[in-house]
């Protein structure tokens, strides 16, 4: 029997949570474990821009053969415009397409085995849970750098670089580019400069994990760290996702990129994506990363996508200050005033375990553990009842 040793794996976390969530008789429940966009009504919408480019490409697509191996090319054109801009060079630059922004997290992680056998990679103190079982399944060495400080709910910048000083050449920083998971605290200018030195002085290669590109400041803003440390260190590996900022999560589209100061690097770099892929999934799947290029390649599409996306944007930031301002009236203390400042659809309050628990068990609101919600499960009118339960279990 080849499946005798096989064991019983421990359910994810927050599928977990979902089913129970489900199972949960009371009306009034609140479901802020699950990392998708969720407009008022709790419905993830289907973007307009996105369900018109179905339109068009139903009327124009004229085959299902295999793409390439690397993806459609105006799909990497398309996102190597919109997380780099002109500040990279394209002939510095390698891609694959990918089963959305994990499979680009899988793949570059595939890269770096390969690349360097013995490679070690930095995750951040706490990082989404995937890198760190991705990295286990590969049995890839890593190890955590200080991040979040659970005090103030902000980074503990002096920490991250103390611990990342640690790392060497050969050595794999994965960083996030903006929105951070699952804290939603962020590093400003400055510091990702100091990040960048950093870099430079002990030769370790950062991987950018970006997959909420416009959900923060902006489409631009959010990937200045990303564009900063691509054209200052050697070599960049950049991992993006269309799930959130396209709402096609069900679509499985993503990028890997692969940055090389050494443009005689590139042509190898590219057969290596294409090799990679070729080994785990052959052709990378091709309908969302079309939608994604017909909606950015088309003027109009492009301008009613980047409207619709600010206005996602801004809704995260007014409920983030809807609750901010609730929790200050409630509790007489601007100690929640981190979540105002909070950039993305997470934020992570700090509570215990315990409390966690409390605030589902007494007041049916769900959530992660480790106390990461997703803002986005909000609205206007539930906002008070998380309020409420904050402060009444004594976070």
């Amino acid at each position: 029997m080849i499946f005798k040793n096989l064991q019983q794996q421990p359910p994810d976390k927050i599928l977990a949570l979902m089913t129970a969530f489900k199972e949960d008789p009371r009306d009034q429940k609140l479901d802020l474990g699950v990392g998708v966009y969720k407009d008022p009504t709790g419905i993830t919408p289907i973007m307009r821009s996105i369900k018109l480019a179905e339109k068009k490409w139903w009327e124009i697509e004229s085959s299902k053969s295999y793409v390439g191996l690397a993806g459609d090319p105006a799909f990497s054109d398309a996102i190597i415009s919109l997380v780099l801009g002109n500040s990279i060079p394209r002939n510095l630059i390698a891609s694959a397409a990918t089963p959305g922004g994990t499979g680009a997290v899988r793949q570059g992680f595939e890269l770096f085995k390969v690349a360097n056998p013995g490679v070690r990679v930095f995750v951040s103190d706490p990082t989404w849970p995937n890198h760190i079982s991705i990295l286990q399944y590969l049995n890839i060495p890593f190890e955590t750098y200080r991040y979040f400080d659970n005090e103030t709910r902000g980074v503990d910048f002096d920490s991250m670089v103390s611990d990342l000083s640690r790392a060497k050449a050969g050595d794999v920083i994965l960083l996030h580019g903006c929105c951070h998971n699952p804290t939603g605290a962020n590093l400003d200018k400055q510091q990702w400069k100091i990040i960048v030195n950093l870099l430079n002085k002990n030769g370790a290669t950062p991987m950018i994990d970006l997959a909420y590109q416009g959900f923060g400041d902006g489409l631009e803003e959010d990937v200045y760290a990303t564009r900063l440390i691509a054209e200052s260190v050697p070599e960049t590996v950049i991992a993006s996702s269309c799930s959130k900022n396209f709402g096609i999560y069900r679509e499985r589209a993503g990028l890997l990129m692969l940055v090389s100061q050494d443009s005689s690097k590139r042509n190898i770099n590219q057969s290596m994506l294409a090799y990679l892929n070729r080994q785990n999934y052959s052709f990378p799947p091709d309908h969302g990363s079309r939608l994604v290029s017909i909606v950015l390649n088309d003027k109009d599409l492009r301008s009613d996508w980047m409207s619709e996306l600010e206005d996602i944007r801004n809704s995260l930031l007014n409920l983030r200050v809807q609750l901010s301002n609730e929790l200050q009236k409630i509790s007489g203390s601007d100690r929640f005033s981190f979540i105002a400042s909070h950039r993305g659809m997470f934020s992570r309050l700090g509570a215990t375990p315990s409390q966690v628990e409390k605030m589902r068990t007494e007041f049916g609101i769900y959530m992660v553990s480790d106390s990461r919600f997703n803002v986005a499960g909000l609205n206007n009118e539930t906002v008070p009842a998380l309020a409420k339960a904050i402060v009444e279990t004594g976070v």
